[in-house]
């Protein structure tokens, strides 16, 4: 048994923590979790956990927003309470994918959003609109989005002899990097000195279309009245919001001292925290599924279903002594006719062997179930799929049913008791003492590295 602790149980997944809590040797917390009419959560924590070490169980399955704000909610009065150390357990991770954010040379993330300039012509740029000129770099080309006569424009106006060596824009735009930025009354008060941006929040309707610059003081109309109006270039990707980061920050605000988690679908996740977060492997378990459950395993080959999962695919494929294959996304055209098989490629052979497809998390199963045709074709006998995280949303159970696939295995991370009811292939392992033992370790300040280990 263990003392001075606090076992709490969202309502994502009570199976689980029932499970945990009878490994530990200790009840479920008394808590109430519920909603008001209007949907708000609402939680109720109605016994004393001042001074006690708190281990929050919730998953990041099914209704994935309602689950996380109750664990916010609840991670939030427990510190209230005075709760020594608050730990959130997350078997499935939720927002886990949204880390995932393209990024081109420089860093910075781009926006994917369809549009009539996402095509070649049209490549990302992160440079600045108009482009500013450096003392020690040439003059720029301008701006390139129709409005091509504004630097000529700048280059032919002549002030008077005075004024032209202080006040010219060009000039006062290099004296502002070598002299530093001018106030704004000064550039005001010139009369003579207003640069192109200062005329057009004044209200000016000057010209540099033609090469002159004439005020609206002259009574001459500009050639071009849509010259004015400055349109930046054609290909800028508004920045995208990084979920990953956000959930981190809600987690950490919220008062978490210390995240328990498994098979993130990103490890960069972790770098997210400022506070501990422990990654727990269900590697283990599908190791030993493969060697206890699988006929003649040495015979059968590991198979991961895209590039992204090989690590996770050989890790277990060399603890085993067991060959590995990978399926390729080809985005060429091919030889194939079948549609569905067009864009995946298999590098290795698993002719004549029992397939056994390697994957952190099975969402719409759109994944393991094109691979399992496609390695159905080149003569695999069976196909197994091991998957730690078992989503299955959607009509992923109609899918699998009708898939190649001979056995999908999964870990009970998220509650599988409906899905197991409508799919006879599926097959569930426990991770409840997995979690029971880390937490039991943490609570005593033992080390968990040996969670972590394969063998």
């Amino acid at each position: 048994m263990v003392r001075n602790i606090v076992v709490l149980g969202g309502s994502s997944h009570p199976q689980l923590t029932q499970t945990i809590c009878s490994h530990l040797g200790v009840a479920p917390a008394n808590v109430l979790l519920d909603k008001f009419s209007v949907g708000e959560t609402r939680v109720e924590i109605k016994e004393s956990v001042r001074g006690k070490d708190v281990y929050i169980i919730q998953s990041g399955g099914g209704k994935v927003n309602d689950n996380l704000m109750e664990l916010l909610i609840t991670i939030s009065a427990c510190k209230t309470a005075s709760a020594r150390q608050v730990t959130a357990v997350l078997p499935l991770f939720p927002y886990s994918r949204q880390s995932d954010i393209p990024y081109n040379k420089t860093g910075a993330p781009l926006s994917k959003a369809s549009n009539c300039f996402n095509k070649p012509d049209f490549p990302y740029i992160l440079d600045s609109l108009p482009q500013t000129p450096h003392p020690d770099h040439a003059q720029s080309a301008g701006l390139t989005n129709g409005i091509d006569g504004l630097h000529k424009g700048l280059s032919k106006i002549q002030l008077d002899e005075s004024s032209s060596a202080a006040s010219s824009p060009q000039n006062a735009r290099f004296a502002s990097y070598v002299n530093g930025p001018h106030n704004r009354a000064e550039t005001s008060d010139s009369g003579k000195s207003t640069t192109y941006f200062d005329r057009q929040k004044n209200g000016s309707t000057s010209s540099l279309g033609n090469g002159t610059a004439k005020d609206e003081n002259n009574g001459t109309k500009p050639n071009n009245p849509k010259s004015n109006v400055f349109q930046p270039q054609p290909g800028y990707k508004q920045w995208v919001a990084q979920a990953g980061t956000l959930v981190a920050d809600l987690l950490t605000c919220a008062g978490a001292d210390h995240i328990i988690t498994m098979d993130l679908h990103d490890a960069q996740y972790q770098g997210f925290f400022d506070i501990p977060v422990d990654n727990l492997y269900g590697r283990p378990l599908l190791k030993k599924y493969i060697q206890y459950q699988i006929p003649d395993f040495q015979q059968a080959v590991i198979v991961s279903p895209d590039a992204g999962g090989a690590k996770r695919a050989t890790a277990i494929a060399d603890g085993l002594g067991m060959p590995f294959a990978l399926i390729h996304k080809e985005r060429r055209p091919t030889k194939i006719s079948d549609r569905q098989n067009a864009t995946m490629m298999l590098v290795g052979e698993v002719a004549n062997r029992t397939a056994i497809l390697i994957d952190d998390l099975a969402d719409t199963s759109n994944t393991i179930t094109r691979a399992a045709k496609l390695l159905k074709k080149e003569g695999a006998t069976k196909v197994y799929a091991l998957l730690t995280h078992g989503i299955l949303s959607g009509d992923a159970i109609d899918r699998i049913n009708a898939s190649a696939l001979d056995k999908v295995v999964v870990t009970n991370s998220v509650p599988q008791d409906e899905h197991k009811s409508r799919c006879s292939k599926l097959e569930v392992l426990e991770v409840g003492t997995i979690f029971a033992e880390a937490i039991r370790r943490v609570h005593y300040g033992e080390s968990i590295s040996v969670l972590f280990q394969y063998d």
